[in-house]
């Protein structure tokens, strides 16, 4: 179990990044138990970018999946999960099919080819099997993996915007442990427990409360307002024994974190997904106690990513 709260504190759990500084871009990959994870998956966005979410439904063939990868670089990057898939293959992990096995990597992606990123350059299958080989139970926070080149608080375009991340917490009720990773490449503020903006679009250094602008008239600016180049990724987890339609509940209650901390969210802009992983044998007592445990992970795990997100006074025009 990891000493500082996050997703690892869920025993069976590893989490490695791959960053790409020069390019500002990178991947984070959630590893599983050598024989899977139940999992589920709730899509919030309107313009997500996945590979693989098929396999999450209760209705599929495969009973679990062997790793998650979060990755920058737009539908480019879904390229990084063929790396996942051959690192898992190599040791032998995956679905059975008789002549080997086929790992299972759902797989969804930010877009970060801008402001910070360079749209020549993108997390390829290489990356994805170095986020494999750094997998432990220590997380780092802040500007690496997938949030490496990601921004929030977009609504006035890049002169307002400030530096996006990654960010893990976890919680615990008796017996049960549940964590979250949270990769937060918002259009919105991102808000602390008391509701304050500790993150967001800023003109002359104040903030501009983006919800109450665009509730105002307010138009947004730049290039950010268009689908799909604003999303948050979540990956929550717990211990407990719980089947992919649970899961696929824990996953819908953990996307309630995201209008806690983000405001505005869930916006035209947005392409938001919360998948929902289960590595344990014993059942909850209740499922709301994971769902709710859920709930308050993940509103750490964005609030996290912001406060440890660093990097931004290089960045003309970026705020800091």
């Amino acid at each position: 179990m990891s000493s500082q709260p996050a997703l690892t504190s869920v025993a069976g759990l590893l989490v490695g990044h791959f960053t790409d500084g020069a390019a500002a871009t990178g991947c984070t990959v959630v590893l599983g138990p050598p024989d899977g994870m139940r999992a589920a998956a709730y899509v919030r966005g309107r313009a997500t970018g996945t590979r693989e979410l098929d396999a999450l439904s209760p209705g599929h063939l495969v009973p679990a999946i062997h790793a998650l990868l979060l990755t920058g670089g737009s539908a480019y990057g879904l390229g990084a999960a063929d790396g996942v898939m051959r690192w898992l293959a190599e040791r032998g992990r995956g679905f059975p099919v008789g002549a080997g096995v086929v790992p299972i990597v759902p797989a969804a992606v930010i877009f970060d080819l801008a402001p910070l990123g360079r749209p020549d350059r993108w997390p390829t299958a290489d990356g994805g099997a170095a986020a494999c080989d750094a997998a432990g139970v220590a997380v780092a926070e802040g500007s690496v993996g997938a949030g490496t080149g990601a921004t929030v608080g977009k609504v006035l375009g890049v002169a307002g915007a400030m530096k996006g991340g990654v960010g893990t917490w976890a919680e615990r009720s008796g017996d049960v442990v549940v964590g979250a990773l949270a990769v937060v490449n918002a259009f919105g503020d991102v808000r602390d427990g008391a509701g304050q903006i500790i993150a967001g679009a800023r003109d002359a250094q104040r903030f501009v409360d983006a919800a109450r602008y665009l509730a105002n008239g307010g138009a947004p600016g730049g290039s950010f307002p268009r689908a799909g180049a604003n999303t948050t990724l979540v990956v929550v987890g717990t211990s407990a024994q719980m089947e992919r339609t649970q899961l696929a509940e824990v996953a819908r209650s953990a996307c309630d974190a995201l209008a806690q901390r983000i405001t505005p969210v869930g916006t035209q802009f947005d392409g938001d997904i919360v998948f929902a992983v289960s590595v344990g044998d014993r059942p909850p007592p209740t499922p709301v106690m994971v769902e709710l445990l859920a709930q308050r992970a993940t509103a750490m795990a964005i609030e996290r990513a912001v406060r440890m997100a660093r990097g931004t006074k290089e960045v003309p025009g970026l705020a800091d």
